[in-house]
């Protein structure tokens, strides 16, 4: 410790990264930083992956991808000694790194209050963060918004239209490299478990890991399948070129060539490559960098790169809602033919809309050294102009005296009515810190019909519509995500999703705000290593998703789904609401109602107050004709919404041969007193209780010889008893 540090005064933060510069230059460092890749990007697992094997990545020790790459860059700036120090010497150096690295981040956190005293800051009322040297820390130490798999398998996607300039100029496809890639880190995989498997067998000055994170061309050819040639030139294309000594690194924010070019070369044919997730990166960003230094080829790679999102966001879409839901490339006119306002991708569901605006710019490298004036112009054009876009469409829609058409005349029928439009915002590339700049940054507007935006990159967007894979479940997740918009927290949008997939995203209004810590995603992790890169455990997190499965509740959502009828949306999206033990409750209601219409032939029905959505559920059984069953289920609704004083009450009428819904009716108004009212009400039932029903025993035990009360006419031994 330095007499500075005793005497309690904080370095600069030039000064500190100088520091370590010289310590990653050291004899043998390369083995340090092998260690740092094995403890903080490596998630070990026996037979299946679960988020316990992952806690360690979100320890407060870990190092996190940014500053493992600040040490990577560091060390290529001298030719790399590879000579392996005494094990006490790697242990310095990696108590060394880690203080280092540590009062890096005092030094940037400091940069936020300009050094001003915390108190001083909060009695002067102003928001430290509006400045970009206080945006300098959350970009850097942002948690990471994409997957490696998605950046190594969108890839083929991004650059589909570029195949031609990357055969012609670098001599191999874009689906190629995408395998070269994967045969890479599949490879490495292997030999991290046999290298960590043959240490036991070495003194302790003998150990190192770093063989494990090293690969030849004539092993990544024979695991891929590929010409050797072929790997060859791919690995070239992001293996840092002889020479190259990262001068332009001269401090953190700089551009740092390990993240462009991650592959460095080892001698004898070998290379070393630290971190799978910046080669996957690499693959998705640097095909872009490289066409763009063509002048001849820079407006067409543009180009493509904005139809890739524009594309890639509609076909994500049309997954969860149907292709005949959604449209792209929506023109709005006038009548005289006057263009009043374009919508990338417009997706229309029941009595709700969705507006996508799409924008391919990327956070610069000015912004990320802190730049205010760039910080906010990259926001402006990636974020703010892409918002104000869509919000300037949503009022339009449903307008009789305009016409929504696709490009190429294809008119659109958009309803009169909507209940609600919500406005994404979709960018293109990993946009660090983009959650907490939208909250300091983004102008924005809503009304009772037009909520608050969702901000997000294509990555979120993709791992939404996996997860989220039907109407009403996405549309439920984006409703209460924009409706906590001003309350809620986390470093990226995949803590929110993954904490909404285990929980529900419900707060109580005595929360004003809450914040979400990166743990919170591990469950969503795994499930999409499971789904997308084949690694043994649960695809779905337990919670929302499951605990419906199966269930009467279940079954009328799909139904919902099936009709996107605005009469029932609605009740779609309050069932979602509502805790396992009011699923449980109403589900088990609604097949004891069926069951009973089917073993006498007369109509029951059941209602519940819906304390958890502050609305009420009337459930009709019965198989009259609509004319009959719709007035009378209408009626007694209104009955039931004026008797709770409710603003918000639903009412669905089910089959008793199946439990499958017929139709539905949603009430939704401020409640008036009135007096004929007042005596029909007195007349009505007090409604059932979920937990009554829940708890509910059968009074009377069914034999086997007994008529079974499913209503089938069979003894129940040769029905539901078996």
């Amino acid at each position: 410790m330095t007499a500075v540090q005793a005497a309690g005064l904080m370095r600069k933060e030039q000064e500190i990264f100088d520091e370590l510069a010289k310590l990653c230059t050291s004899p043998g460092y390369v083995h340090a930083i092998a260690y740092f890749c094995y403890r903080d990007c490596l998630v070990p697992y026996a037979d299946e992956m679960t988020a316990e094997n992952m806690v360690h990545l979100f320890s407060a020790e870990h190092l996190v991808r940014t500053e493992i790459s600040t040490l990577i860059g560091l060390l290529i700036k001298v030719e790399i000694d590879y000579v392996l120090p005494a094990q006490s010497v790697i242990e310095q150096y990696v108590t060394r790194t880690e203080e280092l690295l540590e009062e890096i981040h005092r030094a940037m956190s400091g940069d936020m209050f300009a050094g001003r005293d915390i108190r001083e800051v909060i009695e002067s009322g102003t928001d430290p963060f509006d400045q970009g040297p206080a945006l300098r820390e959350p970009i850097f130490y942002s948690g990471e918004s994409a997957y490696g798999f998605q950046y190594r398998d969108l890839s083929p996607r991004k650059y589909a239209a570029d195949n031609e300039w990357l055969e012609s100029r670098k001599g191999f496809s874009i689906q190629v490299a995408r395998d070269v890639v994967d045969a890479i880190t599949r490879l490495q995989g292997k030999k991290l478990v046999t290298v960590l498997h043959a240490l036991h067998d070495l003194a302790p000055d003998e150990r190192t890991i770093l063989p494990g994170f090293t690969f030849t061309l004539d092993e990544v050819s024979s695991r891929a399948g590929i010409d050797k040639a072929i790997v060859e030139r791919v690995v070239a294309a992001f293996t840092i070129p002889d020479g190259d000594r990262n001068q332009k690194f001269r401090a953190i924010h700089d551009f740092n060539a390990a993240n462009a070019t991650p592959i460095l070369p080892a001698g004898n044919e070998g290379f070393i490559l630290f971190q799978q997730y910046s080669i996957a990166e690499a693959l998705y960003d640097s095909p872009f960098y490289w066409m763009i230094s063509d002048a001849v080829y820079r407006d067409a790679a543009m180009l493509h790169r904005g139809r890739f999102t524009e594309e890639f966001s509609r076909e994500r879409l049309e997954l969860v809602f149907g292709k005949q839901n959604v449209h792209s490339n929506v023109d709005i006119y006038e009548r005289k033919g006057r263009k009043v306002g374009e919508i990338d991708v417009l997706v229309l569901f029941g009595d709700r809309a969705i507006i996508l605006q799409a924008k391919s710019k990327r956070l610069t490298l000015e912004a990320r050294k802190g730049n205010d004036n760039q910080i906010k112009e990259d926001f402006k054009k990636s974020v703010q102009e892409s918002y104000d876009q869509g919000y300037s469409c949503a009022p339009l829609l449903g307008n009789p005296k305009l016409k929504l058409a696709r490009t190429g005349g294809q008119p659109i029928q958009v309803p009169r009515q909507l209940k609600a439009v919500y406005i994404l915002c979709v960018v293109s590339d990993n946009y660090p810190a983009l959650s907490f700049q939208t909250q300091q940054f983004l102008k924005s507007g809503k009304t009772d019909v037009i909520r608050s935006p969702f901000v997000m990159d294509v990555f979120t967007l993709d791992v939404m519509t996996e997860m989220l894979d039907s109407p009403l479940y996405f549309l439920s997740y984006v409703d209460k995500r924009t409706a906590y918009s001003d309350k809620l927290m986390s470093s990226h949008e995949l803590v929110l999703l993954s904490f909404h997939l285990k929980k529900n995203l419900w707060f109580d209004d005595e929360y004003s705000f809450v914040w979400l810590q990166d743990d919170i995603s591990a469950d969503l992790d795994v499930a999409m290593s499971v789904r997308r890169d084949n690694v043994p455990g649960r695809r779905t997190p337990d919670g929302i998703m499951t605990r419906v499965v199966g269930t009467a509740v279940g079954s009328i959502l799909k139904e919902i789904e099936s009709r996107a009828d605005a009469a029932t949306i609605e009740l779609g999206l309050t069932l979602l609401s509502l805790g396992e033990n009011a699923v449980t409750g109403i589900s088990k209601a609604m097949e004891m109602i069926a069951a009973k219409a089917r073993l006498d032939g007369r109509d029951h029905d059941v209602t519940f107050p819906l304390n958890e959505a502050g609305a009420g559920l009337t459930i009709h059984c019965n198989n009259d004709p609509i004319r009959t069953a719709g007035p009378r289920l209408q009626g007694h609704c209104t009955l039931r919404k004026y008797a709770g004083k409710a603003t918000r009450w639903y009412g669905i009428c089910i089959r008793p041969v199946d439990g499958r819904l017929m139709f539905g009716v949603t009430l939704n108004y401020e409640w008036k007193q009135d007096s004929q009212m007042d005596d029909a009400a007195l007349r009505l039932s007090n409604p059932r209780k979920l937990a009554d029903v829940i708890g509910a025993k059968r009074k009377k035990k069914i034999g086997r010889n007994d008529q079974c009360p499913c209503g089938s006419g069979l003894k129940s031994k040769k029905c539901c008893h078996k």
